[in-house]
């Protein structure tokens, strides 16, 4: 049984480490941001993101909310462990694929290798489909990196073979 957290909705003022924002509590003592307090429309055409802050009032009354909290928290935990592990490979396949442009450049070759760039579409589709994954995911994954190592590889033809940093703002 889920706890019902709809109803009325007192103004609260929340102070978040990012930001000041104004929103309202409902009955069961969650926080609701500003955005949420306006009537539901689709997403798509309303542009309201909606979003919710559990309280230590509510989670002791709910237990069942409690638990999803806990639960969340955890898995949070896991995610913001991958997003630093996948930061660490990008960081090391740029190194790469910088490594690649320094060779590149010394052999005179372009940025853009198409036949390579066919392989890694199919490559990564397979993959993303083994993984269980949407291969739209890993086919913007793809775009995203191929676009940004020929940027690097251009930059290092242009710079006599210096790879420089890896920052894609350079």
């Amino acid at each position: 049984m889920s706890a019902d957290i709809s109803g009325w909705r007192k103004p609260v003022r929340t102070i978040t480490e990012d930001n000041d924002q104004t929103g309202s509590v409902d009955a069961n003592n969650v926080v609701i941001d500003a955005a949420e307090t306006a009537e539901p429309q689709p997403e798509s055409t309303s542009g309201i993101e909606r979003s919710s802050t559990i309280d230590a009032q509510a989670a002791k009354e709910h237990p069942e909310v409690a638990d999803a909290v806990a639960k969340i928290k955890g898995l949070r935990q896991t995610i913001d462990n991958i997003d630093g592990a996948v930061i660490h490979l990008l960081a090391e396949r740029f190194k790469a694929t910088s490594q690649v442009g320094v060779l590149k450049a010394g052999a005179g070759f372009a940025p853009a290798d198409y036949k390579r760039e066919d392989y890694q579409i199919e490559r990564l589709q397979r993959i993303a489909k083994d993984a269980g994954l949407d291969p739209n995911i890993a086919e913007m994954y793809r775009e995203f990196v191929v676009t940004e190592a020929k940027k690097r590889h251009k930059r290092i033809a242009d710079a006599g073979g210096d790879p420089g940093v890896l920052d894609v703002f350079a």
